[in-house]
């Protein structure tokens, strides 16, 4: 006799349950042995090895990149993705709560692959490299590893609980400036300062940032300024990070920065390059009834989601290219108190702490649920899929 859906989720909830310590174990660690964007060995040959001690079909090297990959379990359609990210931040370790995310992928796929009735479909297991830099998930999506999934869930760790992220769209540049070295006493005039083109750029991109739109903004850095005070720089460099609410705004962005760099150029006599310099990270676009689905199941571990404070950003992140393939989920759940900060050292405690636990938990089981219900319920499948195609 098939189990009723009830059941199922019962049945997930307890497998969960019973792998609270070795899931913890992992989770403690990613975080006590941070690796970076592309580094990230140890950690996935730990995610994968569990994965294929449970009987996943593993593949390691995925996209091109020695520290992806996919544990499959079961086979055809539907297919429901759970994404694990595992890579920190450099001088803070898991600061972002990664180990959380990976140890709560785990947990969740874990309890798919061994419980009875979800026999039907397939359940993908993806170990995403580089979310900090680097963009491995949308390595991936141009990999083709999301082209045969129904549905892409995870959670991220953070200071608020939101059931659903608002995350913008974000790409870096790099702008050089080319002019001509002189003695800055000597001969003065013979000289095209490239410095000043560039601290000229941040002044218009500065005046720039107070007419831009809700959640679009310029941050810059000089990468390379001069090589002594007395030669008038040939060279100057910065690097500038985009932010937009949407990729549409944040395409008019960068076309505005051309156009800025261009102008600065023509105004102190230098040339310019205007080069991207990472992959670019498109907007989310939330799942809604996925999401719903995930805030109901996690409210049983009594912990409710709220939507996002409006006006509200947090940052970025490569599940924005997956959402534009296929319905995905990234809900926020707090693991301190709204007064904190991720990407700060206390952070990077508390994921470390009992109350992450806690929500470790409670989030793979939520993750499993939701996943078991994508793959028994084709009307829930085509309703996710209706509201992506309207996104």
């Amino acid at each position: 006799m098939a189990l009723i859906r009830d059941d199922v989720h019962l049945c997930l909830r307890e497998e969960v349950a019973a792998r609270a310590d070795a899931l913890w174990d992992v989770a403690l660690r990613l975080h006590a042995d941070p690796e970076y964007a592309f580094a990230e060995h140890r950690a996935a040959a730990l995610l994968s090895g569990e994965l294929e001690r449970a009987g996943f079909a593993v593949e390691r090297g995925v996209a091109g990149m020695p520290t992806a990959f996919t544990g499959r379990s079961g086979r055809g359609r539907p297919t429901v993705a759970l994404l694990m990210e595992y890579d920190a931040l450099p001088g803070l370790g898991h600061a972002c709560g990664h180990n959380l995310i990976a140890a709560a992928g785990l947990g969740a796929a874990l309890a798919l692959g061994a419980v009875p009735g979800l026999s039907a479909g397939s359940v993908l297991a993806v170990g995403t490299p580089a979310e900090e830099g680097g963009g491995g998930k949308a390595l991936e999506v141009e990999a083709g590893v999301f082209d045969d999934v129904d549905a892409a869930l995870m959670f991220h760790p953070g200071v608020h609980s939101w059931a659903r992220a608002p995350l913008t769209a974000q790409v870096q540049y790099r702008v050089a400036f080319h002019g001509r070295a002189a003695h800055p006493t000597g001969n003065p005039t013979e000289g095209i300062d490239a410095l000043a083109a560039l601290v000229e750029l941040f002044n218009v991109l500065s005046a720039l940032g107070r007419r831009l739109p809700e959640g679009s903004h310029v941050q810059g850095i000089v990468t390379h300024g001069g090589t002594a005070t007395n030669i008038v720089p040939e060279f100057a460099e910065g690097r500038f990070g985009l932010r937009a609410a949407t990729t549409e705004a944040l395409e008019d962005l960068t076309e505005r920065l051309r156009v800025c760099a261009d102008g600065v150029a023509r105004a102190t006599g230098t040339t310019t390059e205007v080069e991207r310099a990472t992959v670019r990270y498109e907007h989310f676009r939330d799942s809604e009834v996925l999401s719903e689905r995930f805030a109901a199941h996690l409210a049983r571990a009594g912990i409710p989601l709220s939507p996002p404070a409006p006006g509200v950003y947090l940052g970025s992140s490569d599940i924005g290219n997956v959402s534009t393939r296929v319905p995905a989920i990234h809900p926020f759940v707090a693991i301190t108190g709204e007064d904190g900060s991720d990407h700060t050292p206390e952070f990077a405690a508390a994921a470390a702490s009992p109350r992450a636990r806690a929500v470790l938990v409670a989030a793979a089981q939520a993750l499993a649920c939701t996943a078991a219900d994508v793959l028994l319920s084709e009307e829930l499948r085509e309703e996710a899929w209706a509201g992506h195609r309207a996104a």
